[in-house]
């Protein structure tokens, strides 16, 4: 039989998850798209996230969007790791992190039709993993300045991440939320893969530092 106490505890802790994910849930370019009366789910490639938000509405949407979904990843693992019960903390924060990254992905607010997560997870990491977002910005960076693409680069940092946790051992608890979130940002980006596989997918030109020159005959 369940004690008081632990009643108490897991009624708080599946509060906190609940809240994370209805957090996560607040999407960045459908706050600010509804308040100009578009909704970037109709433009462009039909995705509600900060590179679409670039593409069609310009930096200053995208800015914005990127900024509240950080935040609101952030914001959720904050208060899960200041407001987690002893008895759950050292798990429960992930699980935290994870219902954030999911309501953007799935968002209960725009009828579960999101962004890929990947803004939230930075958001999340910051509070959550602090150590492991240099590892994931630096392989972002390093893929989007040789290739030019986003998608690529986001799948490619993901990946990263179990590969971090396995290479320090961070424990079993944050090497099995790496995986889970690797797994998800891959399927989230399963289109863009599609799309590299046959040779359509967009690139920013302009931010490929690391290419090959033309040869100058």
């Amino acid at each position: 039989m369940v004690g008081p106490i632990a009643s108490v505890t897991w009624a708080l802790t599946l509060a906190l998850i609940a809240l994370a994910y209805l957090l996560g849930s607040l999407s960045g370019s459908l706050l600010l798209g509804g308040l100009r009366g578009v909704d970037i789910r109709t433009l462009g490639s039909g995705n509600a996230g900060g590179t679409n938000a670039l593409r069609t509405q310009g930096w200053r949407f995208a800015l914005g969007t990127v900024l509240i979904d950080i935040g609101k990843g952030a914001l959720a693992t904050w208060l899960a790791v200041h407001w987690m019960p002893d008895a759950t903390r050292a798990w429960a924060e992930y699980l935290a992190a994870l219902a954030a990254v999911a309501g953007h992905v799935w968002p209960l607010f725009h009828g579960f039709r999101g962004g890929k997560g990947a803004a939230t997870l930075v958001g999340a990491l910051a509070v959550a993993w602090p150590g492991a977002l240099p590892v994931i910005l630096v392989v972002w960076l390093l893929c989007l300045l040789s290739t030019g693409y986003v998608g690529l680069s986001t799948v490619l940092a993901a990946l990263s991440l179990p590969l971090f946790a396995l290479a320090v051992w961070a424990g079993a608890i944050r090497l099995g939320f790496a995986v889970v979130v690797a797994a998800l940002v891959v399927y989230t980006h399963r289109a863009n893969l599609a799309r590299l596989r046959a040779g359509t997918e967009s690139r920013f030109e302009r931010v490929r530092v690391f290419r090959r020159r033309p040869e100058k005959p």
